[in-house]
């Protein structure tokens, strides 16, 4: 069976496991201006803390968060969860998005450089540390011209030791390309899943030798085998009331059908040599590309530990990504 090695994320020497988790879901309930959720639901903090600490014994070592979730309140946990063992961890945040931390809600967006800035020094101090090892742009649609001044201020950053380096999280390659000519730029953070492919995208990481971050490994939970056609998503959960990007989902939080039917044709497969369904998902994306470092969400231990478990299945074979492909007419 095929092992997985750590990862070089991109052109920046930084070494990284294969496997990241995802902070999203631990930021807890947060809302944007209208009040609908953009969180997952309530969470347990001891229960996140010990699920990070639980990684990091297991070889995780690569955390991915971002400013906004849970309006700060993500990084402030990966801080603590983390406090005293910050040289085992590579650190990624995002920036971009502006927040009342206090009432826990998101209020717009900001691509000015002075807010980069702020915004970066903020995140320092939530995390409880001098430096972010991975640093990147949360606006999947800034204007190039602007990214491309902040691209430079990144670099300044990575002079300053701020940054170690930094990237974008977008689904536009061309925008990705823009942060690729910058020296310092290592990954892009994009859609990317078994269901979904991204071709242009892996391509253009390949090209360009940038870690692909895989951003929604297991289909906001379609992937992990927890859903079925009448399963539904609790309040305070964005799955709950999707915005028009997640179409994983349908009002009232009911997963697509069209979605769920797809998972059905792939799920003998990705449960191939005994993995759970999410670990077969985790293997399809380390079969697609030896760049790609997925980043699945968690909330619990025991989610950790499962998602922890799919490394040492290794990568599904040549032959199963092909037969997969074949499945979903691709």
């Amino acid at each position: 069976m095929e092992t997985l090695e750590n990862r070089t994320l991109g052109r920046s020497g930084i070494r990284a496991g294969a496997l990241g988790f995802g902070c999203w879901a631990i930021g807890g309930e947060w809302t944007d201006p209208a009040g609908a959720p953009l969180g997952w639901g309530r969470t347990d903090d001891e229960e996140s803390v010990a699920a990070v600490r639980r990684a990091l014994e297991l070889g995780v070592t690569f955390f991915d968060t971002a400013d906004v979730y849970g309006a700060g309140h993500s990084e402030r946990l990966l801080g603590r969860a983390l406090r005293g063992r910050r040289a085992e961890a590579v650190i990624a945040t995002k920036w971009g998005n502006v927040f009342d931390e206090r009432q826990k809600v998101m209020t717009g967006g900001d691509d000015s450089v002075g807010y980069a800035r702020a915004a970066l020094l903020a995140s320092l101090r939530r995390l409880g540390t001098d430096y972010v090892d991975l640093w990147q742009l949360h606006l999947g649609d800034a204007d190039p011209e602007r990214a491309a001044l902040l691209r430079e201020a990144c670099e300044g950053f990575v002079r300053e030791g701020l940054i170690r380096a930094y990237g974008w999280s977008t689904d536009d390659p061309a925008r990705a390309a823009v942060f690729a000519r910058g020296p310092h730029c290592a990954a892009v953070q994009h859609g990317l899943n078994v269901l979904v492919d991204a071709p242009e995208m892996v391509e253009l990481c390949e090209r360009e030798e940038l870690a692909s971050i895989s951003r929604g490994p297991l289909a906001m939970g379609l992937l992990t085998g927890k859903y079925g056609p009448l399963s539904r998503s609790a309040a305070g959960d964005i799955r709950a009331t999707p915005p028009p990007w997640l179409d994983w989902f349908d009002a009232g939080g009911v997963p697509s059908p069209q979605w769920l039917a797809r998972v059905e044709a792939v799920r003998e497969i990705l449960m191939s040599q005994g993995r759970t369904l999410a670990q077969g998902a985790l293997a399809w994306l380390w079969a697609r590309s030896p760049r790609t470092v997925p980043i699945p969400g968690f909330r619990t231990v025991a989610q950790a530990e499962e998602n922890a478990g799919a490394v040492a299945y290794g990568p599904l074979s040549a032959e199963q990504l092909a037969e997969i492909g074949k499945l979903l007419g691709r």
